[in-house]
């Protein structure tokens, strides 16, 4: 049996559900989101620390890059979301937007009205900061924002390290000035996560008009001529088929997207043919431009048990579940990624080129270096915020089951392979600093050296990784290797566009979430303007 919808939603991600939620507020918008994860049911979702263990498993499409040829050839992990509320309910729920100059280098790039004067109102109306209000933020918007009610006192620590180091204290990341150090602000609400599929999607699962299915992957998307008709899904092993009467709306991610563009013979048309899919629309951008922050994390063991690594510990586990379960408060209110930096590789730069997460603890995400069982341990990250370096998102075959073969060429420009190394060089200096070293036994593998800057860039291609955000691959502007115009739809079709990550021209100087859920705001708009 064939469905009929007005809006079919391919994804239910970030971007997904702020999409599906706006759409269907018209009670005569029939809009159907398709998902292939399941339902955002899994505890560990909810509980802000839950992020630690969720950076691989069964939420996740358990994908590893290419070999990183400029990376020691390693195979890296790529964790890519497979659950209802996509990369918001797994990340490490880090509140940052970018600095303005992002979104007007947008513009430049060939996306027309997304400057940040253009895009600041739909930032502001997603967010609902319960502590910061003003002209840089929202306060009534579904996006529950807000601060740490007890930061480790590792975090503080670090603050007060990097503040010793040069660093000045910044109490807002988002506000006039993205420089400095401080406590991050957190996609939390009342010590529990606010994902989109909590902030938007959840308070509009009652309405008539709104359908979402889960464990569904979608095959293909459906033309007649260049027309988008509708999707072929598979679900319990049944394919089904679902009509869009006005728009097919592309909401998969960096990674999901052009794979999916490339199953429906949008792509590039030599190796689309190689993989026998009929073209529909040649288009060499789709895949292409990946950009990623390439983070490089450094460890510490602890002489004592100050970080969140002790609650790895039978007794200590119970009791920090006891807590949460009675009171809603203690460990488990952590994301442990609570404090970080925008600094400078290059004091020149016109803004922060690097920033910092500091982890009150170690071993937290998969395959990142640790410290012996049975010792407590910090980490802290750093990555370039505008990479030179580009990657692909190609296909392996033309079989949908076929996870696709990604490529970020982390390291491929030289420049940043140098932003990288004096980061880790940062890292090391600010974990010297007065305030920290106190509490520091030893740092893992730079102890027993005296490093160089050569030392420090083999550090980068060995222990360097993705910091989960992908982007960029179905780029918005004019150029020819542009997938999507500043209305995102895809360049020669009607009836479809793209509206998550993969339409950044270029990747943004921060944590990519909030601007998903931008692009996701101003895209309801253009769609039920142009309906």
């Amino acid at each position: 049996m064939t469905e009929s919808y007005d809006y079919i939603v391919i994804g239910g991600g970030s971007a997904g559900c702020v999409l599906a939620a706006l759409l269907s507020e018209n009670p005569s918008a029939r809009v159907c989101m398709i998902e292939a994860g399941k339902r955002d049911t899994n505890p560990l979702i909810h509980i802000p620390i839950g992020f630690a263990k969720m950076t691989t498993g069964p939420l996740t499409w358990g994908l590893v890059t290419a070999p990183q040829k400029h990376a020691n050839n390693r195979e890296i992990p790529y964790v890519q979301a497979k659950v209802l509320g996509g990369g918001s309910s797994i990340n490490a729920e880090v509140f940052t937007r970018g600095h303005p100059s992002d979104y007007d280098r947008w513009v430049e790039e060939g996306a027309d009205g997304w400057a940040f004067k253009d895009i600041q109102k739909y930032l502001i109306r997603s967010e609902g900061n319960m502590m910061l209000a003003g002209e840089w933020h929202g306060t009534t918007g579904p996006l529950g924002v807000s601060n740490l009610s007890s930061p480790n006192p590792l975090s503080r620590a670090f603050v007060r390290s990097c503040q010793e180091y040069g660093i000045p204290y910044n109490p807002d990341f988002n506000g006039a000035k993205q420089e400095g150090a401080g406590i991050y602000q957190l996609t939390i609400r009342n010590n529990r996560r606010c994902s989109a599929a909590v902030a938007y999607l959840r308070p509009a699962l009652h309405r008539a008009n709104l359908h979402v299915i889960t464990g569904a992957q979608v095959l293909r998307i459906l033309f007649d001529g260049k027309r988008a008709a509708g999707v072929v899904y598979a679900v319990k092993g049944q394919i089904q088929v679902a009509r869009a009467d006005k728009e097919v709306i592309v909401t998969s991610g960096a990674i999901g997207t052009p794979k999916l563009l490339m199953l429906s013979g949008i792509g590039p048309a030599a190796h689309l043919k190689a993989h026998n899919v009929p073209v529909v629309q040649d288009l060499p951008g789709v895949g292409q431009n990946l950009q990623d922050h390439f983070g490089v994390d450094i460890v510490a063991e602890l002489k004592g048990h100050e970080s969140y690594n002790r609650y790895s510990r039978y007794p200590w586990m119970m009791w920090a579940g006891l807590q949460y379960a009675l009171f809603g408060s203690g460990p488990l209110t952590s994301n442990v990624v609570e404090a970080g930096a925008f600094w400078y590789a290059d004091r020149n730069a016109p803004c922060p080129d690097l920033q910092f997460h500091f982890l009150a603890g170690a071993g937290a995400e998969a395959g990142v270096v640790s410290v012996p069982k049975g010792t407590s341990g910090i980490t802290l990250n750093s990555y370039t915020l505008r990479p030179k370096s580009r990657g692909t998102v190609t296909l392996r075959s033309s079989d949908p089951r076929d996870a696709p073969i990604v490529d970020p060429n982390f390291l491929a420009d030289p420049d940043d392979l140098r932003v990288s190394a004096e980061g880790v060089k940062i890292s090391e200096e600010i974990f010297r600093q007065p305030s920290l070293r106190k509490y520091i036994k030893s740092i893992n593998l730079f102890d027993e050296i005296k490093p160089t800057m050569k030392t420090y860039e083999d550090y980068a291609r060995q222990y360097g990784r993705t910091s989960y955000h992908p982007t960029c691959t179905c780029k918005m502007g004019k150029d020819p290797m542009a997938v999507v115009d500043s209305q995102l739809r895809i360049h020669g079709l009607d009836g479809i566009r793209i509206c998550d990550s993969s339409v950044m021209p270029s990747l943004i100087g921060s944590n990519t979430n909030a601007p998903t859920i931008m692009i996701a705001e101003r895209a309801a708009d253009l769609i039920r303007g142009n309906a």
